[in-house]
Parts: C-alpha cells; sequence; structure tokens
C-alpha cells in the first residue's frame, strides 16, 4: 500500500492543541487562516501520495551511485525533486525578501513530516538545506545572504551539514579540519568529512556545504571551531557557476537502511585546497551550527513520527485483510481478521497513541518556535524560546526511540511475513534504526535534557510545564464527562500521578547532577523518556478534552481519539512510575557503576 497522509489529525492538531488561531494573528503570520492552512496540507499531502511514495521502496532496493566522485540519485528521484522545488516548497517558512512564502512553523511542520513519511531518504535532502538557510539568516554577511539565501530557498541549489570527521563523531572538540586565510578573505579548507548526508548528487545545480574547521592559531577545543561555507561549485559575481571547487566524495556508505539518501565521504584540499568563506566571526562556529543541530534535531524527531505513521498505516491495512484463528471469545466459529484479535488491537492502540502523542507535542513545539520568533512582547518570546528548547532534545530522542518501537510492532502484527522483505514492513523498521543515532545520540539528548534544559535554570521551565499539566489534570476532573466516560478517569488518574513521576525525576536531576554527575547522567535516556511520556500524555488528555467537546460533529473521528487517549492513559503512563524509580535509584558507586571495566 501507499502513503496517505493524516491531515484531518493533522488539522485537528493544529487548530485545537497548538492554537493556529493565535499563530495567525502574529506580525507576519496573517495569511495563516485555517482555510489556507488546510489547502496547503491538501496540496503538500497529494504531492507526497502521488509522487514521492511510491519511490520510497524503489530508493530501498536501487539506493544511489558513485562513480569516480559522481553520485547517481535514485531512479525517480530527480523528477520527483523537481517537483517539489516547482511548487515553492523548500521556502515554505523562509523569508518573503529572499523567495520564500513565510509561513508559520507549524504549517511546515506537518508537511515535513508528509515529506518524511512518503519518502525519507529524499526528504532528507531538503531538510538539510533547510539547516543551511536558517545557519545563514543568522550569521551571514549581507553578501552572502543576497548570493547564496534565493537560490537555496528556491531548491535550485541544496544544503549540507558537515561536522564529523573519522576521529571526531559527537566530539567536535577534537576536529582536524583546517582552513588557512587567504590575502583575498578566503579560506583554503583541508580535511576530511564523514557521515554526510546528500553530500554528493545530481539533484540540484550546486551544492552549500557549511563546513566546521579550525584556523591556524585558533583555541583547542570547541572554543576554536569555525564555520565556512563551501560551495561544490563556485558562485561568480553575477550569480552564474564557475569552477568546480577542491572538494570531492570520495566514497558512499553501504547501509543498514535509509539506502535512497546518500551518505558521503567529503575530501577538502587535496588539489591546493576547497575556497571557503567564513560565516560570522572566527572561533564562533559551533554557536552558528548548532543553529543547524536545533533545526536538524527536531527534523530528525519529525521523521520519528513520519516513520512511524508510515509503519502504522501499512501494519493496519495488513490486519483488517489477514484472516488468522477464531476470536478467543468464542463470538464466531470462523476464522476472523487478526484486527479482531486482542493483542492485536494492542499493538495497533500503541502504535496510534504514540504516534499521535508526538506528533502533537511537536507541532505544540513549532508553535512555541513561532511566538519565540515574531511575539510583540520580548519576555513572551523569551518564554516561547525557553519551551521550545526544553521540547526539542524530547522530540527528537523520545519520537525516534518511539518510531523503533513502533516499526518493530509493525513487523510483529505481520508475524512471519514481517520479516520477508517483499512485506515492506521491514524497510520501516531498518529507516528508523538510524534515527536515534544520529544528529546526538538519544544520551546526547538526555544529557543536554538534564544539564542544559533543567539544571541550568534550576527545573524553572520544567515546573511550568508540570503546572500546565496540573492545571489539564484539573480540567479532566471538572468536565461533566469525568462521571460517565472511563477514558476521563484513567487520564486523570494516570497523568496526575506521571506528572508527580516528573517532578520527583526534576528533583532528583537537580539534587544529583553536580554533586554526583554519574548517577544523574545514568539516568539520562530514562529521564528524557519519562518526560517524553508525560508531555505526551498531556497533550492526549488535551486531546481528550478537545474530542469530547467537538464529539457531535464527528462522531467517529473522535470516538477514535477518546480510546486512543483511553489506551494511552492505560497502556503507556503507567510506565512514567518505573522510569522514574530507574532514575531515582541511581547512585553513584552501585550497580553497573561499580564494575570494572573487565566485568563487562
Amino acid at each position: 500500500m501507499s502513503y496517505s497522509a493524516p491531515i484531518k489529525d493533522m488539522l485537528f492538531v493544529i487548530n485545537e492543541l497548538a492554537g493556529l488561531a493565535d499563530v495567525a494573528r502574529l506580525p507576519g503570520f496573517a495569511e495563516a487562516t485555517p482555510e489556507t492552512v488546510a489547502s496547503v496540507l491538501d496540496e503538500a499531502g497529494k504531492l507526497c501520495r502521488e509522487v514521492w511514495a511510491p519511490l520510497n521502496v524503489v530508493g530501498d532496493g536501487q539506493p544511489a551511485q558513485w562513480h569516480d566522485g559522481r553520485v547517481i540519485a535514485t531512479p525517480g528521484f530527480d523528477d520527483a525533486f523537481r517537483q517539489f522545488v516547482e511548487g515553492g516548497w523548500q521556502g515554505l517558512t523562509h523569508p518573503v525578501e529572499y523567495g520564500g512564502q513565510g509561513l508559520p512553523k507549524l504549517v511546515s511542520a506537518p508537511c515535513l513530516e508528509m515529506r518524511k513519511a512518503a519518502n525519507l531518504s529524499l526528504a532528507t535532502c531538503p531538510s538539510l538545506t533547510d539547516g543551511a538557510i536558517e545557519a545563514l539568516l543568522m550569521a551571514g554577511s549581507s553578501e552572502q545572504k543576497q548570493r547564496y539565501l534565493p537560490r537555496l530557498i528556491s531548491g535550485e541549489w541544496s544544503g549540507t551539514m558537515n561536522l564529523t570527521e573519522p576521529q571526531a563523531g559527537s566530539d567536535l572538540g577534537l576536529l582536524r579540519t583546517r582552513a588557512e586565510r587567504q590575502a583575498d578573505g578566503t579560506y583554503r579548507i583541508f580535511g576530511t568529512k564523514i557521515f554526510i548526508s546528500w553530500g554528493e548528487h545530481d539533484l540540484s545545480g550546486n551544492i552549500v556545504h557549511l563546513v566546521l574547521a579550525r584556523t591556524p592559531d585558533a583555541p583547542e577545543g570547541v572554543k576554536g571551531i569555525s564555520l565556512f561555507l563551501v560551495p561544490k561549485f563556485l558562485v561568480n559575481d553575477d550569480g552564474s557557476l564557475g569552477a568546480r571547487n577542491d572538494v570531492q566524495c570520495v566514497s558512499i556508505e553501504h547501509k543498514m537502511g535509509l539506502k535512497g539518501s546518500p551518505t558521503a565521504v567529503l575530501q577538502y584540499g587535496d588539489s591546493g585546497g576547497a575556497i571557503g568563506e567564513l560565516i560570522g566571526e572566527e572561533n564562533r562556529g559551533l554557536e552558528y551550527m548548532f543553529v543547524m543541530m536545533v533545526a536538524a534535531r527536531f527534523a530528525v524527531g519529525m521523521q520519528g513520527i513520519a516513520v512511524a505513521e508510515r509503519a502504522y498505516q501499512k501494519a493496519r491495512a495488513y490486519a483488517k485483510e489477514r484472516v488468522q484463528s477464531r476470536p478467543v471469545d468464542g463470538s464466531t466459529p470462523q476464522a476472523v481478521a487478526i484486527v479482531h484479535h486482542p493483542d492485536v488491537r494492542r499493538m495497533l492502540g500503541t502504535m496510534r497513541a504514540m504516534i499521535e502523542s508526538s506528533r502533537a507535542l511537536a507541532y505544540v513545539a513549532a508553535a512555541h518556535a513561532d511566538h519565540a520568533h515574531r511575539h510583540p512582547d520580548g519576555a513572551a518570546r523569551a518564554a516561547h524560546h525557553a519551551l521550545y528548547e526544553f521540547m526539542v532534545p524530547v522530540i527528537k530522542g523520545w519520537s525516534t526511540e518511539m518510531s523503533v518501537d513502533v516499526a518493530s510492532l509493525g513487523v510483529q502484527i505481520h508475524g512471519g511475513m514481517g520479516f520477508i522483505e517483499e512485506m515492506g514492513a521491514a524497510q520501516f523498521y531498518r529507516d528508523a534504526r538510524i534515527l536515534p543515532i544520529y544528529e546526538g545520540t538519544t544520551a546526547i539528548q538526555g544529557n543536554d535534557l538534564i544539564g542544559r534544559k533543567t539544571v541550568r535554570d534550576g527545573g524553572a521551565v520544567a515546573q511550568r510545564l508540570m503546572g500546565e499539566i496540573g492545571q489539564v489534570v484539573q480540567a479532566l476532573k471538572a468536565s461533566a464527562a469525568f462521571a460517565e466516560n472511563p477514558a476521563f478517569h484513567a487520564m486523570h488518574k494516570q497523568l496526575a500521578a506521571a506528572n508527580q513521576s516528573f517532578a520527583n525525576a526534576v528533583a532528583f536531576m537537580l539534587g544529583h547532577a553536580k554533586k554526583d554527575p554519574n548517577a544523574a547522567y545514568l539516568g539520562g535516556v530514562p529521564y528524557l523518556k519519562l518526560v517524553g511520556i508525560v508531555l505526551g500524555g498531556w497533550q492526549m488528555a488535551r486531546a481528550l478534552l478537545a474530542s469530547q467537546r467537538l464529539l457531535h460533529e464527528d462522531t467517529a473521528f473522535h470516538g477514535a481519539k477518546i480510546a486512543t487517549a483511553h489506551h494511552y492513559a492505560t497502556h503507556i503512563l503507567p510506565q512514567a512510575a518505573a522510569l522514574e524509580a530507574a532514575i531515582v535509584s541511581a547512585r553513584g558507586g552501585e550497580g553497573v557503576l561499580a564494575m570494572t571495566e573487565d566485568q563487562f
């Protein structure tokens, strides 16, 4: 089966949970009316369903090919990318002054999800371009913006981010790529970068690499990193393309999944040095690159949601058509479709609940980003920015871990056929497995959530979120449906308990991150998962309240959302208590922390 974007659910989240009406009142966003947004999503869904999705399995079976430094994309990718560019999709949220459409991030998030669900490998290319655009908007010179942004925003050119080196993965302080100043103000770049997604390809006319490197007199460690713009083809003063720059793709990787996305090894400077331009100031490269990294981490979180949605759609269709075994309740002597069996329903319900909760959290975060950029009040901008930054590692870490679990459930629902490649369920599992790794592993996201997002402000943002969750808990009990709907009882009880687990985990981190860091960071991934489950439950509770209010408008749609929220309350929220126990039981010198290396 192909992919059909869940536009109705997306619009429900956008309007009822993320607050499109409030976002549309921000300066510059007046065109983001419900009608316009619905139309944008419909058109995006059509492109993804009809053009991008059919090529997903093609990319898995016919990956990009490398030959003598050139990379040829999967057959069909060129036309699909061309239609994306001609539709103006690359510039959806970028500034009008450089050729973009200037729509909110809240509108681009569902479009991003659709592209990644339809064809994750192909969708990775324009996502990296988005990050390059954001970095140039923040730190690029006027000349760089005028020369590069219109071509990037139109999609005529694409962008990459070059961080990793053979000896420097997550520890960027170890990178060795060097940048030598030239008399004309340019730099000559020398070094090797690995794991560069879409680092070489034939879909766009030029590739703009953003490269981290060191100048000869730079300080050691991350304080001595600068950011450089290094195009594949040099750009003349009139905007035309000039000579090929001294950057070569020496190979691409052979991977377990995401095969249609070429992962390049790039060599800079074998013939005298690749010509690059400094972005911003020397030794501030990591600061600038982090803009790209935050954008990329949000996008990878959306990848997790997207792959999970695709796996769910396939598993749901299979469960409705696969006839196997009689019902355990004896309601009929004949074999029935497996969707009737309780455990299959449990798995489908879990898949659906995890996807809906993570989608809602991501879209709500996107709305906070819009407020952080456009709200007229400075204090309000800062508050929304803090909430967005708190949510990003959760969206990246929790949503990607979720995608692996959901894709695995998809294989399980297919039974033995799920283990057969021709069925297609395995591809989603293989594609999903990279997501908790790249752009910062789940542990790195957990460390970020502890150190920068919880401990640094004394738990202030976390406390604010607990307060908002508490208000929803009260609203559940105050609802007229509380007396008659078991979903409200379950959600009220379990969300309140999970919020208390959140509070206890935050208190543990605040008390131990500095005096016993090994104990605190041992619980980093459990802490991130706990926060993801609780914040997801918060959104599911809000969806429960909204769907109860709207039930008379569409009984089938909102009834299903109420049932999904009930399942989340009873099957997912109770996990918060177990995660809390794992976190707070850690002490320095105990358990695995006390083991010697030889004992592992």
